[in-house]
């Protein structure tokens, strides 16, 4: 009797050993055979797989401009090159000045100049620029305190025009335009004076001045040809011009960089935003007849 229940004892012993093995085996299976799962502190300290892209360093791009309306057009695309990665300084700078600090390398690029006046101090002065990109047109025009209209041009008066050359045969051309004076034949170099007038039926007065005495000189003069940007900083408003230059004149204001600048990303990136939809709205709806869009 004892035997057999030892026996039976040991039996169920044995029995429950192996039922333990088995659940052993299975939890030991499934622990191989699952992944592991990451706790959060290992999660946040793995390094991430992804390769990172470091940030686009800005270009900052420096023009040295004339004021108005030339600064203006600048600043009013800034905000378009920032989000290019540009970074557009504009500095207001005296004009006698911005082409020898172009050759410099003090600026990257200047606007103030039309072609006709490049042209004509480019050779004296050496500058290996190129005008890569036309914006607008200020029409010359011809202004005056004391006179209503050209009808109203006496015997002997005096006319204001500036003294530098292109913009001097400029004015010499507008006047020749409405009949006043007759320049002599074969001017090719946008280059004249009161010396190459052939006809001067009026016997006008000519005063040779620096443009921008013109304005404040109005006063003293029966009339003055005027470049609008100056009539613009002057206060005077555009509209009262006698007469003016057409919208086909040649003397476009353009930026100018040195020789082989105009390749470089930043300035292409200038010349689209300064050439867009956006910029020809921009000068219409602000300046009217006195700015015309040249693109």
């Amino acid at each position: 009797m004892v035997t057999k229940g030892l026996f039976s004892i040991v039996s169920l012993f044995a029995a429950f050993s192996v039922i333990l093995a088995g659940c052993g085996a299975t939890s030991s299976t499934v622990a191989s055979s699952s992944p592991k799962a990451s706790s959060p502190a290992a999660t946040a300290a793995a390094p991430s797989s992804a390769p990172t892209e470091a940030p686009k360093k800005e270009v900052t791009l420096t023009i040295g401009s004339a004021e108005i309306p030339h600064s203006e057009i600048l600043n009013f695309v800034k905000p378009k090159l920032k989000e290019q990665g540009i970074n557009l300084v504009v500095k207001v700078t005296d004009e006698g000045l911005l082409n020898q600090l172009l050759k410099d390398k003090q600026i990257d690029a200047n606007y103030f100049q039309h072609v006709p006046y490049f042209d004509s101090v480019k050779t004296e002065k050496a500058f290996d620029f190129v005008n890569p990109i036309k914006v607008h047109v200020e029409p010359i025009g011809f202004y005056s305190t004391k006179l209503k209209s050209k009808d109203e041009i006496k015997d002997g008066a005096k006319i204001g025009i500036p003294n530098n050359p292109s913009n001097e045969y400029r004015a010499l051309v507008l006047l020749q335009q409405q009949g006043l004076i007759k320049l002599k034949e074969g001017l090719t170099t946008y280059q004249a004076t009161p010396k190459d007038i052939i006809s001067n039926p009026k016997n006008l007065k000519f005063v040779e001045a620096e443009p921008p005495t013109l304005a404040r000189s109005l006063q003293d003069l029966d009339g003055a040809v005027i470049n609008t940007n100056i009539i613009i900083e002057a206060k005077i408003d555009p509209k009262t011009a006698l007469f003016r230059e057409d919208a086909n004149s040649p003397y476009a204001n353009v930026i100018t960089v040195r020789k082989g600048d105009e390749n470089r990303d930043e300035i292409k990136k200038l010349g689209a935003a300064l050439t867009s939809s956006d910029v020809k709205k921009f000068i219409q709806d602000k300046y009217g007849v006195s700015v015309v869009p040249a693109f």
